[in-house]
């Protein structure tokens, strides 16, 4: 079976109606025990106290922020390329939620930088990158809202996809890239110098797979959605010429 069957979005939407109700439940469990864990049965780190719990929620939050533009980008090139209607609804299906996880690193990040920088925002490299992901996010949603024809819509937001996969890479690298600013380095990393203590890995890691999925099933939800909006358009488009 090949994976362009599922560029069909009558086959779209029935596999995701069979798909959705599981992974919600899963996404729901993995959630409720990687914060609980998290947040309420793990120590406080002895230098940041328990503003260090802060992790499980900014980490995740900010890798989704970043890997939701890479999925766009993806879905946008396969629209280029293929001309597949469901992967342009799904690349503006997932702008929303990426720029909510965008929002909620940028917030948590402001919220443990604070106590631990004396000061609320910095123009650091990984941040600045942020912030301007975040502005792309905007722009690619208005857009999308600023443009009536759907496909003339796509080749265009597929175009400022790319350009904002710059600043995509650079907001999870800036802290390789330049050796300078207040941004820490991987807070997960192959190195054992440089990786977090078990104690908080392991629930960490439970957190980013809840988030994962929590970013797949808002996109399948919003895909089906903006699957039937168009439905809709081209009827009222067919009534209104009859």
């Amino acid at each position: 079976m090949s994976i362009w069957e599922y560029a069909n979005p009558k086959r779209f939407m029935q596999t995701t109606a069979k798909v959705l109700p599981g992974l919600a439940v899963l996404t729901a469990v993995l959630l409720l025990v990687g914060l609980v864990w998290g947040f309420f049965f793990t120590p406080d780190d002895f230098r940041q106290g328990s503003t260090v719990k802060i992790i499980y929620l900014h980490v995740p939050a900010a890798m989704m922020a970043v890997n939701a533009w890479i999925m766009m980008l993806a879905a946008s090139l396969v629209w280029l390329v293929r001309r597949h209607h469901v992967s342009a609804l799904a690349a503006k299906a997932a702008a929303p939620v990426g720029l909510a996880f965008t929002v909620v690193a940028l917030v948590t990040g402001a919220l443990w930088g604070q106590p631990m920088w004396g000061t609320w925002w910095a123009w650091d490299p990984r941040l600045t990158a942020f912030l301007i992901l975040t502005l792309f996010y905007l722009g690619y949603i208005a857009l999308w809202a600023a443009i009536e024809d759907p496909d003339t819509a796509a080749d265009l937001t597929a175009v400022l996809c790319m350009v904002g996969s710059v600043f995509a890479v650079l907001s999870r690298y800036a802290a390789n890239f330049w050796n300078q600013g207040l941004h820490q380095g991987a807070t997960l990393s192959l190195d054992k110098q440089e990786n977090i203590s078990d104690v908080f890995w392991v629930p960490l890691v439970i957190s980013i797979a809840g988030f994962i999925l929590l970013f797949l099933t808002l996109v399948l939800l919003r895909t089906r959605t903006e699957i039937r909006m168009r439905r809709l358009h081209a009827l009222m488009s067919r009534e209104a010429r009859a």
